[in-house]
This record gives C-alpha cells, structure tokens and sequence, in this order.
C-alpha cells in the first residue's frame, strides 16, 4: 500500500487510534482493539484494490436508484449516494451505553410531547417558558387534548450523535440534534450494510456483526402496533410527497421492504371520517398512515389550502380516531432546536433520572445575554435555524469571512428567537478511503429509535462522514458522505 502524509496529534476524538503523534503513518499507529481486523485488512489491502471497490459501488448505487437530491444544485437535481468502503465500528459495551442513553431521551421526548398537548405540567415550572412552546410555529394547536395510540407521538426517531472529549471523559456521546418529524436516511443505513457484504463477504465470515437488514420488519410491526382498531389486520401505508421529493427512493424501499403500499395525497379520501385508499378492487380502508410528508400539507381542510399531498378531511380522521398518523402530527415541537436545550431538564423532570447522552451546550439567541455572547464570538461559533435542517441556513463561524459574519450578524439582530449557538465540536474521526489512500475523516451517527409498545433499536444506525479534509460538516447536501456502521457481538 502507498504511503500516507504524517498525522498530526489531534484535538479531537481519535475512534481509530488510541494514541497519534506527529510523523505517525495512520495505519501502522496504536489501533484501538474493536479496529485490529480493520486495520490488518487495510495494511493488506491493495489502494487500486480498494479504488475499484469503490467505484464498483457508486455504479451499482447507481443502478438500483439509491440518489438524493440537493435542492439549489446546478449540476443536476439528483447525486448517488456518496458512501466509504471502510466501515465504523462500535464495541458492544459502547453500543450498550449509547442506546440506554438513546432509549432514555426518546422516552422523555414521548413524555414532553404528550404533556404539551395534554396538562401542560412542564410549562409550569422554569423548565420552559409557555411562550417558547405556544407560539412556536411546531406547536400544532389542533392537537391540544388529543389522545394518540400508547400516548406515543415518534414512533421514529433519528437521534444525531456525535462523539467528543467532554473534561476527563474521553470520547464522551453528545447529542446533536433530535429529528422527530419525518427522519430519514435508513435506507442508506441498510443498503451500506447490503453493499459491503456484496463487496467484502470476506470480512463478515470472519467477524461476528449485529445485523441491521430486518429494521423494516421493526418498523412495520410498530406501525401495526398503532393501529385504532383491535382488526386482526391493520392496512398500513406510507404516505409520499412524490417522485421529486429528495427522500423519494427512502419512502419507495421502505414501502416495498414492508409489503406495504406506497401512495401520495390523490391515492386516499375521507368518507365519514375514514380514510380510504383508492385500488383497483374499491375503495380500502386505511388504518396508519407513516407519512412522511410536513404537517403543513397533510391536509388541505387543516392546514395549508393549497396542499394537494395529502386527503382533505385527513385531521377529522385522526381526531376521531379512525387512523394513525406515524409519526403523530405536532411532534416538531419536541425536536425544534429551541427546545433542543432542555431535554436533560425534561429527563429529569419526567423519567427522574439524570441524562446519560450529553447535550451540547447551546445559547439560545432569544435571551439577550447569549446573544449579546453569540455576537461578541461569532467566530468561534456554529449558528443554526431553529427550524432548519440539512445544514441549510447556518453559519459555520470558524471558516465563514468577514462579511459572512457581518451579514449574519445584521439576520441575528433582526430576528433572534430564530436562531441557537453552539461551539464548534471537534467531532472524532476514522478511517476513509479517500484520493490518496486512507486518512482520517470526521463523523456522526444516526440511530433509528422505534417507539411502539417497547423501545427498539437496530444494532447500528447511519454514519455520515465529512469527505473533504477539515471539515465537519457531514450533510449529503453539503458534501459528506456515508458508511456501514458496524456493532460487534
């Protein structure tokens, strides 16, 4: 194998490396023991090897239609999805402590949620100001006093981890953000698991991996759970904007993975407060709906007039208790980036128990004193939307220029309360195959939580790598990239 550029001693989190020193080559350095096969298999490997290897999964993501759009583009509206051949691996005893922790916080969230919509218990404490909630634009009134299945709202949750030195805790899990509306990305979560056993079968007869391909079957059995009704078969579907919509092949495999129909807004009615789907044979009952299309154009008669991506009469359905929206209508309120803050506060308030995931500490712009701070360091800070997503909106203050920070600046007066701040995180890194060879790369993971009659998991979830060197922005639609995620038995 060629040889790699030295690697200087980092500031972050090393998932690879137990130790790295200035003039270290990468992959002869003290390898962490959950890393020795990996690491023997790439001193072993062939770079042009592994060169084709790579370029044999783009063209067979190609084939089978795994793309993405990126909105904005001027290249084309759809990519491949950008995926490493070297997978991120977990030690059972970390995974053990990291979905204790994701179990937990989703637990509490459910709770928060809940109680929103119901007592509104937390908005008499000094936990959260009621303003912060009932004039939040995720605050969905028209689910004031509703009852939902279990009183469970994400029935899917991506949980954004990353991975930290926090004081004397090496290597501490941090959550960035909570993604309860419509999550996405496991598809990409199965199909890296699928391309890697087609590309190194090799690895996996010699290494004990928790599967992750029967993460459909989960989901269709807490969808099922959902079901009003007490019939012995529930018709579940998986409601789509359409074939433009960046997700599309995500809501199509789910669909098809589950047995289940795929249908957008003109494939369903309401009669009588039911919700029907149109099929060749007449009209069909429908009893959950996973939809995976924003609140505000679930239904015309609710919500925007101008929505035709979802049936007219949609919320009477679901108010009187005839269908199950997953996940529940409202549930943006608990994954907002406002709120974002105090869910170790909402762990505590309604589990009694103290978080075990960390948050990253967060200023919220809406007070004056943290703005006054956000403004005074903007160039040490990341500043995010508290309604966006993707990586779109942001301010990145450590490379962004002077007149970056200073248009920023002039949107951060005019319009606080829609922004938070964070430090900038040295996210760990590990292993990727990139031009030269393999270097370092930084990363997150997304788990999928499943939350039905038990919380569930699959032993791994998505990793998003930053493929351009330095950077730790792992966004598909900002450049980063994918990775298997293993956990080992």
């Amino acid at each position: 194998m060629s040889a790699h550029p030295p690697l200087a001693r980092p500031t972050f989190f090393d998932e690879f490396l137990l130790h790295a020193h200035a003039g270290d080559n990468y992959l002869s350095g003290q390898v962490r023991p959950h890393y020795q096969m990996i690491s023997q298999w790439l001193r072993e490997s062939d770079v042009d090897t592994l060169r084709a290897r790579r370029e044999e999964s783009e063209l067979l993501f190609r084939r089978v239609g795994i793309t993405f759009a990126v909105y904005g583009d001027d290249d084309g509206t759809e990519r491949t999805i950008p995926f490493d051949i070297v997978p991120r691996i977990f030690p059972a005893k970390e995974w053990d402590t990291l979905q204790k922790g994701l179990r937990q916080r989703v637990q509490a969230l459910n709770c928060f949620l809940h109680d929103v919509y119901h007592q509104q218990h937390i908005l008499k404490t000094n936990i959260l100001l009621p303003e912060q909630v009932l004039l939040n634009t995720q605050y969905r009134p028209e689910m004031q006093g509703m009852d939902v299945p279990l009183d469970i709202y994400a029935h899917i949750a991506g949980i954004d981890i990353v991975r930290a030195t926090h004081g004397d805790e090496e290597g501490a899990f941090f959550v960035l953000e909570d993604n309860l509306r419509v999550p996405s990305g496991v598809s990409y979560m199965i199909e890296n698991r699928k391309m890697m056993m087609r590309l190194f079968p090799e690895l996996f007869a010699k290494h004990r991996i928790a599967p992750v391909e029967h993460y459909p079957d989960l989901l269709l059995d807490t969808l099922t759970q959902m079901a009003a009704s007490e019939k012995r078969y529930s018709n579940v579907v998986v409601l789509t904007p359409g074939v433009y919509n960046s997700a599309y092949f995500e809501h199509a495999f789910l669909a098809q993975q589950m047995g289940v129909e795929l249908v957008e807004g003109q494939d369903l009615f309401v009669e009588d407060d039911v919700v029907y789907m149109r099929t060749t044979q007449g009209p069909r009952q429908v009893d959950v709906i996973y939809r995976r299309v924003d609140d505000d154009f679930l239904d015309p008669e609710a919500f925007r007039e101008d929505s035709t991506l979802g049936p007219a009469g949609l919320m009477r359905a679901y108010r009187a208790g005839n269908v199950t929206i997953c996940n529940a209508v409202g549930t943006g309120i608990a994954d907002d980036k406002s709120i974002y803050p105090h869910v170790p506060d909402m762990i505590r308030f309604y589990l009694s128990e103290e978080p075990i995931l960390h948050n990253v500490p967060t200023f919220s712009c809406r007070d004056p004193k943290a703005l006054s701070h956000v403004l005074a360091n903007l160039a040490d800070l990341v500043v995010k939307e508290v309604h966006g997503a993707g990586g779109y909106g942001m301010l990145v203050g450590p490379t962004a220029s002077k007149n970056e920070l200073e248009a920023f600046s002039l949107q951060l007066k005019a319009n606080p309360a829609n922004y938070i701040a964070q430090p900038t995180l040295a996210l760990s890194t590990c292993p990727t195959f990139v031009g030269a060879g393999v270097a370092p790369r930084h990363i997150d993971l997304r788990p999928f939580v499943l939350s039905g009659q038990e919380i569930r998991l699959v032993s791994g979830g998505l990793t998003r790598v930053a493929l351009k060197e330095g950077s730790l922005i792992v966004n598909s639609s900002q450049g980063g990239g994918t990775k298997d995620t293993w956990i080992l038995e």
